[in-house]
């Protein structure tokens, strides 16, 4: 039997923190930046953790226990 294979397209967005969380980066981040607000500009800068519904399906693809 192969081995199973990591889905390259997920590895290269999220990070895999060490409680077992993810982090990402923010959308609606590429531009338009004259419709947002300065503050709504400043807090999509950075990282943000992924949602905990989401994790489950994510450490799937990224084949991590």
């Amino acid at each position: 039997m192969p081995k199973m294979k990591t889905n390259r397209a997920a590895a290269k967005r999220f990070k895999r923190t060490a409680n077992g969380g993810f982090k990402s980066a923010n959308a609606y981040t590429s531009h338009r930046f004259h419709g947002k607000t300065k503050k709504q500009r400043r807090q999509l800068r950075g990282l943000s953790m992924m949602d905990k519904t989401n994790v489950k399906r994510y450490k799937k693809l990224l084949l991590t226990k």
